[in-house]
């Protein structure tokens, strides 16, 4: 699906660190579907006479290929933090020096020297969160904080249960109830990761990315998914509930970055230093309740939103966990267990 909302103002001048720039012209979006507000990229439109095209994808993976394939004609991809660190490596990334960007003062410290883009040459944080599950406790009000609900489920939500299409969650989530490392290329335990989820295929219903709309249709009752995606649905359905896995569970966080071959380079540095701004950092977020990194932006934003039950890690829960990329050879028996569990 594409969203194409033209703007109509007339640009507007901005001092960035290489002076004040006038921007006319386009740029174009590919991010994650359902993940970024209309409002932004209207108000992006009218600042600087943008006119924006946004596509969307569901997967890191189905982004990154369709971009190595090359012809995208796109400016911008919002990568999760260990594409980035491949996307670097593969050199498919523009090197636009965020870090010397007029906004770039606003980004939280804890964000700057991360393992995919240490410094911030290429990468402008997006948003940050993790990823577990969600369960309507009106129709299991046991224990959801342990990813048995995935994998050995009671009997009242077998078959009723949505998995994402993203073999890295998917997998590792398995890994982490057979308190196995990631990254984990042991034959022996490929197998009893591949036996796990080949058991727990028969209780679930569904490999699908819309989330939200799985369970807020009814059509399932529980969905691995991220923690904003949860809030969206505790919004709609209060008892809905956002599980914290005691197994562990892994924090992520996704990326603004340009494409090496990207047709309108300059416009998307402009969107990398606007999303910067904790004004604009907060309609993202407003949106679709992710944190974002974004020094400031709490001040444009609903005061309980920290607070939230789907942002606040509860006391007692273990810390979330970010994952680097596999090695090639155990990412290539990855896709064979992924490919075979999909038959």
């Amino acid at each position: 699906m594409t969203l194409r909302i033209a703007g109509v103002a007339a640009a507007a001048a901005v001092l960035l660190s290489s002076g004040a720039a006038l921007a006319d012209g386009e740029l174009h979006i590919y991010n994650w579907g359902n993940y970024t507000n209309p409002k932004l990229i209207e108000k992006f439109e009218q600042t600087y006479n943008v006119k924006v095209t946004l596509d969307s994808y569901d997967s890191n993976e189905d982004m990154v290929a369709k971009v190595r394939a090359g012809g995208t004609g796109y400016d911008i991809v919002v990568p999760s933090d260990y594409m980035v660190d491949i996307m670097l490596k593969e050199g498919l990334l523009a090197e636009t020096k965020p870090n010397e960007m007029e906004n770039f003062k606003n980004v939280d410290p804890r964000w700057i020297d991360v393992y995919w883009d240490p410094g911030r040459n290429y990468s402008v944080p997006w948003q940050w969160g993790t990823t577990a599950f969600t369960v309507n406790t009106a129709v299991y009000d046991g224990d959801i904080n342990t990813l048995a609900i995935l994998f050995d489920p009671p009997e009242v939500l077998r078959g009723r249960i949505n998995m994402l299409t993203d073999m890295n969650e998917v997998i590792n989530a398995g890994l982490r109830y057979l308190g196995l490392p990631r990254c984990n290329g042991n034959p022996d335990d490929l197998r009893k990761l591949n036996d796990l989820l080949q058991n727990a295929k028969q209780y679930w219903r569904t490999f699908d990315y819309a989330t939200i709309e799985k369970l807020t249709s009814g059509d399932v009752d529980v969905s691995q998914q991220w923690n904003g995606a949860s809030m969206r649905v505790r919004e709609q359905i209060p008892t809905m509930k956002y599980a914290y896995p005691k197994e562990g569970y892994p924090a992520w966080m996704d990326n603004v970055v340009v494409l090496a071959n990207a047709p309108n380079l300059e416009n998307a540095k402009l969107f990398q230093n606007f999303i910067m701004d904790p004004e604009n950092a907060a309609m993202i977020s407003d949106f679709a309740k992710y944190a974002n990194g974004i020094m400031g932006s709490e001040k444009f934003l609903d005061p309980g939103f920290a607070e939230a039950p789907e942002i606040k890690i509860p006391e007692g829960a273990p810390d979330p966990e970010f994952v680097p990329p596999c090695p090639q050879e155990v990412t290539q028996m990855y896709d064979k267990i992924w490919t075979n569990l999909l038959k």
